[in-house]
């Protein structure tokens, strides 16, 4: 048995200083908007359908000094006239939906792009939003399904054991956030509590901090806002799956609302001896006064799954090379390659919120953010290894290793905001700190059969059921390190006319990390990184509904990487990988409900690591040039699409190692996607859906040497509403049954994609 070392006793003063940082105060934004649903939203909405809002005179009017007024366009108004507020909304009903213009799968405003509040239209770079009626639509429960319908971004195999993507060219398994703030562990995310995915492309170190190279993802979770809603959903299908998911809250009374999410999953799999057991709770509570509105909500999560790390590629005599490059082995879809009964991956993830804004009426507002997270994941996989193909004689080679990574985390962000003017000139100024404490142990343990690391298997019977030990070698990682970040920040938003406006700031990160090497008695190693990151844009509209963007930006990675479990002798010398990023594009909300836009970018990674047997090889470079077209919201009030196209050309600039060479394209990046979801309304009874996913041919790794077909998948669905009470849906996934390879890791490790399968879900609103 693996010994899990507890790190719950470091970092006693960084808590104390946290906690006492936590005591900044904020608040609500006062009044909201009410879109009215369209046919498309109404009649399968069940619960998104808002309720009438009581309004109620107050016994004294309050008389608030006039901030800067917004129009629908996300514009700043010229004017701020006093004026009394006679009546006011109920404070216990603040619809989540109303506050970011959320109706159907078009989303208007976000605060992400930029920590205020501002109209998708005026962020200055590419953002991808997925509603909750999308993800529900698609029925998608996990971040790499919902990700193939985003322009740009790719889903990574992730070893079987986690969410992984690569977006812009840039894999990423750490630029995952909830509400603004890191959630970076290495674990599979489940949906059942998002309001939204939000996934926004470039470097965004402005914003998020390190990292965000391609971009990154961010929920959006449900908050108890008051409205009332009681939804069960229990679904079945292919592959013996089985999901029950619960959704219920209101107003307790007229300042307090709350909210619980739970879900439960067992489900099988198309794939061979592969199953999962998932479940996860997430109570949230809103308590909201004149001017102070508190966020508080813990979730807990759990997840027990089979670690599939898929089918190896053909070897060929000679070795395959990037100008003749192999194929996936010809296996059924189902196959599975190692011992699955020793192939398995765990982990409980607790996580607590709280956030407090406070308006002072005078043009300024804050709003703190505290977290805890803990997370304890454990994977064990027996798999087939990059020692060998599969032969010419029929043979695979197997391994077996693995790991335990205990993590938890500690973060407080503040943020203030002003909006003031210069003359005609109009300011929205974001300046704020975060502060951040990570204690990470990771342990591994390569794996043994009879004593050898690896096994030869027949690759026409490659499942093996004979057991595998787990001895601690001296070259494996055993490792505990400490990580404290202080950032400090601020930003400008500039109206300078109702044609122009312009966005800067600047971030500044002290990146200190700090590793002890368990296997040697405890030695140390450190790298301390402050980072600069800029970021500028500039906004031309030449009507109200369009415009014209273009921006610059810088991210860094530190040395550590994106999981920083350990620091090498060689890694503690190494300088941050850099990223830069150049983009235009333009958005035009084609009418209120419906959003096009198009971007183009250039993106260098610099500084780029390669690593072979734990020592910095070589220093790379990639770069990667862009086209993306994406359409969101109602065509008419009957048909809502979402989705678009991208085209990436990602290419190692400078040769990195003996395979990894300039010219190669990078790993995982088709040339050409082209994906787009349609739902039409027939009636207020039946709906239907229809989604097409394209991917050119692309490469298993940056090597180039295992090549991936091209594929078109289509699914489909099929929509019932009996009465208010009562929907129903049938999705299917891959109508046509196409034969294809989804993604992969490394040349040893594909996925293959789904055969047609079913799922089914009945939907009840009490």
């Amino acid at each position: 048995m693996t010994s899990r070392t507890s790190i719950g006793g470091r970092g006693t003063a960084a808590r104390k200083a946290f906690l006492i940082s936590t005591s900044a105060a904020a608040i609500i934004a006062a009044g909201f908007c009410i879109a009215e649903p369209a046919i498309a939203q109404n009649a399968n909405s069940g619960a998104s359908t808002l309720p009438p809002v009581q309004v109620d005179a107050p016994s004294a009017p309050r008389v608030r000094r006039a901030q800067p007024q917004r129009a629908a366009s996300g514009r700043v108004a010229r004017t701020r006239p006093v004026v009394p507020q006679p009546v006011r909304q109920p404070l216990s009903v603040n619809p989540q939906d109303a506050q970011s213009g959320q109706v159907g799968y078009i989303t208007r405003n976000i605060s992400s792009g930029t920590k205020t509040n501002t109209a998708l239209l005026n962020v200055p770079q590419s953002v991808t939003v997925l509603t909750k009626e999308f993800i529900r639509d698609q029925d998608f429960r996990s971040i790499g399904e919902a990700v193939r319908y985003v322009p740009g971004v790719v889903p990574h195999q992730g070893e079987g054991n986690r969410d992984d993507v690569v977006i812009r060219g840039q894999r990423t398994n750490a630029d995952f956030f909830i509400d603004g703030i890191r959630d970076d562990v290495q674990y599979f995310r489940d949906l059942y509590n998002t309001q939204r995915i939000e996934v926004l492309k470039g470097p965004n170190a402005m914003i998020f901090g390190r990292g965000g190279g391609g971009g990154v993802i961010n929920r959006v979770q449900k908050e108890a806002d008051g409205v009332p809603i009681r939804e069960v959903t229990v679904q079945g299908g292919s592959f013996d799956n089985k999901r029950v998911t619960i959704d219920t809250g209101g107003a307790v009374n007229e300042n307090v609302a709350a909210r619980i999410n739970a879900m439960y999953e067992n489900s099988g799999s198309y794939r061979d001896f592969v199953n999962l057991e998932r479940y996860g709770i997430n109570p949230t509570v809103t308590i909201r006064g004149e001017d102070t509105k508190v966020k508080l909500s813990y979730e807990y999560l759990h997840d027990d799954r089979t670690a599939d790390r898929g089918i190896p590629a053909q070897g060929t005599v000679p070795a395959p090379t990037n100008a003749r490059p192999t194929v996936p082995f010809a296996t059924n879809a189902s196959t599975f390659f190692g011992n699955p009964d020793q192939s398995y991956s765990k982990q409980d993830v607790h996580i607590a919120n709280a956030v407090i804004d406070h308006d002072f009426n005078n043009g300024l507002s804050v709003k703190n953010s505290s977290r805890y997270a803990n997370y304890d994941k454990f994977y064990q996989n027996v798999f087939p290894t990059t020692t060998y193909f599969v032969d010419s004689s029929g043979q695979a080679s197997i391994s077996a290793y693995n790991n335990l990574a205990q993590r938890e985390n500690l973060f407080n962000q503040t943020d203030w905001t002003y909006k003031t003017n210069t003359g005609p000139v109009l300011h929205t100024i974001v300046f704020g700190t975060e502060f951040g404490r990570q204690n990470t142990f990771s342990l591994r343990n390569t794996g043994q059969f009879n004593g050898s690391p690896t096994r030869l298997v027949s690759a026409s019977n490659p499942t093996i059921f004979e057991p595998w030990s787990f001895p601690h070698a001296a070259t494996d990682t055993n490792a505990y390190a400490t990580l404290d970040v202080a950032s400090v920040y601020i930003q400008d938003q500039i109206e300078v006319s109702r044609y122009l406006q312009f966005i800067g700031g600047v971030r500044y990160d002290r990146f200190d990390l700090t590793s002890q090497n368990l296997n040697s008695g405890g030695t140390s190693e450190s790298r301390v990184d402050n980072l600069v990151s800029p970021r500028a844009g500039v906004i031309i509209k030449p009507v109200d509904n369009v415009s014209v963007y273009g921006s610059y930006s810088i991210s860094y990675l530190p040395s550590a990487g994106d999981q920083f479990s350990s620091l090498t002798p060689s890694l503690a010398v190494t300088v941050p990988e850099k990223f830069i990023n150049n983009e235009v594009g333009v958005k035009w909300d084609i009418h209120p409900r419906l959003q096009a836009s198009a971007a183009i970018y250039d993106l260098d990674r610099e500084n780029q690591r390669f690593i072979e047997n734990g020592q910095v090889k070589a220093f790379g470079k990639t770069n990667t040039k862009g086209a993306e077209l994406s359409l969101t919201g109602y065509v008419t009030d009957q048909w809502q699409v979402t989705g678009g196209y991208a085209y990436t050309d990602a290419r190692i600039v400078d040769a990195s190692s003996a395979t990894i060479v300039a010219g190669n394209r990078v790993g995982l990046v088709p040339l050409n996607t082209f994906t787009m979801w349609n739902k039409y309304q027939f009636n207020e009874m039946w709906g239907a859906g229809l989604g097409v996913i394209h991917y050119d041919d692309f490469f298993a790794t940056s090597d180039d040497t295992v090549k991936l077909k091209a594929f078109t998948r289509v699914d489909a669905a099929v929509y019932f509403r009996l009465d208010k009470t009562w929907r129903a849906q049938l999705n299917i996934e891959n109508l046509f049954d196409t034969s294809y390879y989804a993604t992969a890791d490394a040349p040893n490790n594909i996925t293959p994609g789904s055969p047609r399968a079913f799922r089914a879900s009945v939907t009840a609103n009490f």
